[in-house]
């Protein structure tokens, strides 16, 4: 009987302690953010009193009507560890080893989302990451249709050897360079999402009240079936020109009839990865992957191996119309092609395959490397890497994932609002990539994110962000670039107060999207925070364009933050990447030079100069002015005219 109470009272105990709550984010080892009054909350019973204790400082309030309850600690000086106490009628709740430091909010998408360990010299830069008072937590990815109460994943970890190589780079790179230099607790808070859209980064509230967002956001879906609905609607409306249209199974035998007209697929370099990132963002379901293939006359006689990437769905292979194999394995796949399977000239594979059965998240599409695409006949081996078309089934049963770009405020729902009001310093942002086709929008998006956030924190904190690095062409002003108007936008940007910008195109890699020396970009983002947050008195800004004069033939450009000069940085010493135009809009390379802190350009062929630009493509690899303090110059245009990406609207 004994045992039997006290089995009894120990249930009641659980209970009843498990009745006061922390919000996630107060867990083992946080760091506070010192110098500003401290909001803490959590639930507990509605109408219960709560008291909550933290360094000698006491504060209470009331649960309301759902249960949640909320107190602020007074503004605390640096130091911990420290236990916060939280008790109340119905129990007691605690956490330990907490410190009193700077705490920086990390968001974005994937270049702030990429860990140390896939970062330029990770063995090294693990053996630097023993910092105890460096702490790291990761917000779990997480869509919602409405505003989340807490997170439900998640945990402070300490800087170590063993743990950084989960960490964002750009934030631990950036604590360190802190810590080093303030000796004061770092918390790195980091929500981001690769590929995210910053439309799914701005809440309701802030679209409704602007006038390019606000009618997406009386529009925007309710429920995810709605949102499966107009996802299917874009994606019908991308592939087959209308948001109605209806094919039916019959239809779709076209796709294998080996004549197929493959004009609205769409095209993929090659058909490895997931079709979210090759236009196809959250389709679920079967779908065809197709390739035209020019041969010889000596194979067509001949038998061939085709070998196929991993896709371990039940596959249908066609050539020529032709069902040549049925099967669904693990692994590559090597596939025997009978004689006059193949003709000369010009043949239509196409593979019908489903989501991935092993990894179902993955979709359809194949898994492992290009390499393995190719067929090969004796000695003979035809490379198929490149140069694919890709087709949803619309017929067949599909839905679409819950991403971070199905649906806009979907990610601000999720991953900022159970954050709220959590105390920062700052915020540090690399995004921008999966919004360059709107750059012109970005322009008021952008700003318009970074007010809303300051409102739901009310906090006119800091915001820093990275410009976008060099990835693609390097082509000229006369193509023109959505990555240099989506540069231009960041820099727009820097009229908001208490911003700044890390300028990146010179560590970039043009045939990789995902650029590994973050170290150089932290430390450019450090020297805004160390100079502008911190007060100390050192360079911390790339040279901006201020204003330009036209004179004669020549064109003279100055520049912000070059108070200390310019210079090239350049094995040959000269000055690359400027262009210049007259009004006929035509530009060319212009010859530039550095005199003090200006630059003076010209070209034979504009007589009367009307615009300047400077590192104006996608991938800027020759641009090479720099301050004398080592920072490099951002690109810039002085003309107004119209760009690439004027119309591109969220929808």
């Amino acid at each position: 009987m004994n045992r039997l109470l006290l089995v009894l009272l120990l249930i009641v105990n659980t209970t009843v302690f498990g009745q006061v709550k922390l919000a996630r984010l107060f867990s083992d080892h946080v760091v506070l953010q010192r110098q500003k009054p401290i909001p803490v909350w959590g639930w507990a019973k509605a109408g219960e009193k709560v008291k909550v204790a933290l360094a000698g400082h006491t504060a209470e309030a009331k649960s309301d009507a759902s249960g949640k309850w909320m107190v602020t600690i007074k503004a605390l000086e640096a130091g911990g560890p420290h236990t916060l106490l939280v008790t109340a009628k119905s129990g007691n709740s605690s956490i330990s080893d907490v410190l009193i430091g700077e705490v920086w909010l990390c968001s974005g998408q994937s270049n702030m989302e990429w860990p140390v360990r896939a970062a330029n010299n990770y063995e090294k830069e693990k053996q630097n990451a023993e910092f105890p008072q460096i702490r790291h937590f990761r917000v779990e990815h997480l869509v919602t249709l409405t505003p989340e109460k807490d997170l439900k994943t998640g945990e402070w970890e300490i800087a170590s050897e063993e743990t950084v190589g989960g960490f964002s780079a750009i934030g631990f790179f950036f604590a360190r360079e802190l810590y080093q230099k303030l000796n004061v607790p770092i918390g790195i808070l980091h929500s981001s999402w690769g590929g995210s859209q910053i439309e799914g980064w701005i809440s309701k509230e802030a679209m409704m009240a602007d006038n390019e967002l606000k009618s997406y956001a009386q529009t925007m879906p309710k429920t995810w079936e709605d949102a499966d609905l107009v996802m299917g609607a874009k994606l019908k409306k991308q592939l087959l020109k209308s948001e109605s249209a209806m094919p039916t199974a019959e239809d779709e035998k076209k796709y294998v009839s080996g004549n197929a007209d493959f004009g609205n697929w769409q095209k993929a370099a090659d058909p490895i990865g997931q079709w979210d990132w090759k236009g196809l963002m959250g389709f679920r379901g079967k779908g065809y992957m197709a390739k035209e293939i020019e041969l010889a006359d000596d194979i067509v006689s001949k038998s061939t191996m085709l070998t196929l990437p991993e896709n371990d769905s039940p596959n249908e292979i066609f050539i020529n119309g032709k069902l040549i194999n049925e099967s669904a394995l693990k692994g590559v796949r090597k596939i025997q092609i009978p004689a006059g399977s193949w003709k000369a000239g010009k043949n239509q594979l196409v593979i019908k395959s489903g989501n991935m059965i092993s990894t179902p998240w993955f979709g359809p599409g194949f898994m492992g490397s290009a390499n393995d695409l190719y067929i090969e006949e004796g000695a003979k081996k035809i490379s198929l890497s490149k140069d694919w078309y890709l087709m949803p089934s619309f017929a067949e049963k599909h839905e679409f994932a819950h991403l971070m770009n199905n649906v806009g405020t979907t990610i601000y729902n999720a991953m900022i609002v159970p954050l709220l009001p959590f105390a920062i310093r700052g915020s540090l942002w690399y995004q921008g990539e999966s919004n360059a086709g709107r750059a012109y929008q970005y322009r008021q998006s952008f700003p318009l994110m970074i007010n809303d956030w300051r409102k739901s924190w009310n906090d006119n904190f800091s915001f820093y962000w990275v410009q976008l690095s060099s990835f693609g062409s390097d082509q000229s002003s006369n193509q023109g670039s959505n990555w240099a108007e989506l540069r231009e936008a960041q820099n727009m940007t820097l009229s908001l107060p208490k911003t700044g910008m890390a300028v990146s195109t010179d560590v970039g890699n043009p045939k990789d999207i995902h650029p590994t020396n973050k170290q150089d970009v932290a430390h450019r983002l450090a020297k805004n925070a160390l100079k502008l947050d911190y007060g100390m008195d050192i360079p911390y800004a790339s040279p901006l364009f201020d204003n330009a004069q036209f004179d004669d033939a020549k064109a003279v450009i100055s520049f912000k933050h070059a108070e200390n000069g310019l210079m090239v940085k350049d094995r040959y010493e000269y000055l690359k990447g400027f262009e210049i135009a007259g009004d006929d809009k035509v530009f060319y390379y212009a010859k530039a030079e550095i005199q003090g802190n200006k630059v003076v350009l010209s070209h034979p062929k504009v007589p009367k100069p009307a615009a300047v630009r400077y590192g104006w493509s996608d991938a800027p690899e020759d641009a090479n002015l720099y301050s004398t303090d080592g920072f490099p110059a951002s690109a810039f245009r002085t003309d107004n005219w119209p760009g690439i990406t004027e119309k591109g609207k969220f929808q």
